[in-house]
C-alpha cells in the first residue's frame, strides 16, 4: 500500500508511524484509518517496536467531521465496526510493543487511539479530551474500555461526562499515560524509550502484553496458570539464556528478539 495520509519509516528496528494530515490536526478519515491499520500490521513483521505519533502541532483531533457532506447522517455503528475496530484490533494484537508519542492535542477518537497503545508518552503541553458528549455521543474507539482500566471508574466517568481537557501532567498523575515530559526533551525522550524496547526481549514483551491484558477476565487461579505456562515458554528462549549469561558476566544483554 502506498500511504498518502501517514508516513511510515523503520529505523534501528523501530517502526515510526506518523499521522500526517496537518491541515485538519491529523483528524481521522476513512483513508487514514485504513492506512494506519495496514501500517500497524506491517510494523509487527518489520520492527521490534512501533511508535505512533502525529505530524505538526497535534497528535490527532479524532474523527474528521468534515469527511462527509453531512456529518449528522453518518452511520456511526457501521463506521465504528468496519473502520475503527480493525485499526484498534491491529494495535491490540500487535506482537511488538506499541508506543504512542503524543506530541500535542489528542481528542475524541484520537485520545483513545493513543490509549490503545501499550505505552503512552506525552509532551507536557499535550492535552487529552474525551470530547464526545459535546456533540451528543459517548466515548468510542475503545474509550469506554481503556479509560476505566487505566484511571478507574470515578475518573473515567468524569472525563466522559464533563468532556474537559486533561493536561498531560494530570493524565500522568492519574495513571492515564505512562509519563509526561518537557516539550524540549520530548523527541529525544520517546526515541530513547523506543530504543530501550527495541533492544529488549521481544518474545517476552509479547507474553507480558497478553498476560497483563488477560488478567482482567481471569481468576487468580487462571492467571497463575497462565503465568506458569508463559514463563515456561520464555524460559526456553535464547533471550532468557542470554539474559542469565549477561547477568553473570555483569554486562548488558544482547537480545535477539524473535
Amino acid at each position: 500500500m502506498q500511504y498518502e495520509t501517514i508516513r511510515y519509516a523503520v529505523r534501528e528496528d523501530i517502526a515510526i508511524v506518523t499521522m500526517n494530515r496537518t491541515k485538519v490536526a491529523n483528524a481521522l478519515d476513512t483513508q487514514m484509518r485504513a492506512e494506519l491499520a495496514h501500517a500497524v500490521k506491517r510494523a509487527g513483521s518489520e520492527a521490534r517496536v512501533m511508535v505512533l505519533t502525529g505530524a505538526g502541532r497535534a497528535f490527532c483531533a479524532g474523527q474528521d467531521l468534515g469527511d462527509r457532506a453531512n456529518p449528522a447522517n453518518i452511520d456511526l455503528e457501521r463506521l465504528l465496526r468496519d473502520e475503527y475496530t480493525p485499526l484498534l484490533q491491529a494495535i491490540q494484537d500487535s506482537p511488538i510493543p506499541t508506543l504512542a508519542a503524543v506530541n500535542g492535542a489528542a481528542a475524541g477518537a484520537g485520545a483513545n487511539l493513543a490509549l490503545a497503545c501499550d505505552v503512552v508518552i506525552a509532551t507536557e503541553s499535550a492535552v487529552f479530551l474525551q470530547a464526545f458528549t459535546r456533540i451528543g455521543l459517548i466515548p468510542d474507539a475503545g474509550g469506554t474500555y481503556w479509560l476505566p482500566r487505566k484511571v478507574g471508574f470515578a475518573k473515567a466517568m468524569g472525563a466522559a461526562l464533563f468532556a474537559e481537557p486533561i493536561p498531560a501532567r494530570e493524565a500522568d498523575a492519574m495513571g492515564m499515560i505512562w509519563e509526561a515530559v518537557p516539550d524540549v526533551d520530548f523527541a529525544d525522550h520517546w526515541w530513547s524509550r523506543a530504543r530501550q524496547l527495541a533492544e529488549g526481549p521481544t518474545a517476552a514483551y509479547a507474553h507480558v502484553k497478553r498476560a497483563i491484558r488477560e488478567t482482567y477476565d481471569n481468576s487468580l487461579e487462571t492467571q497463575l496458570e497462565l503465568e506458569a505456562k508463559m514463563q515456561g515458554e520464555c524460559g526456553q528462549t535464547r533471550d532468557f539464556k542470554e539474559g542469565i549469561v549477561a547477568f553473570l558476566e555483569k554486562r548488558k544483554p544482547r537480545f535477539e528478539g524473535r
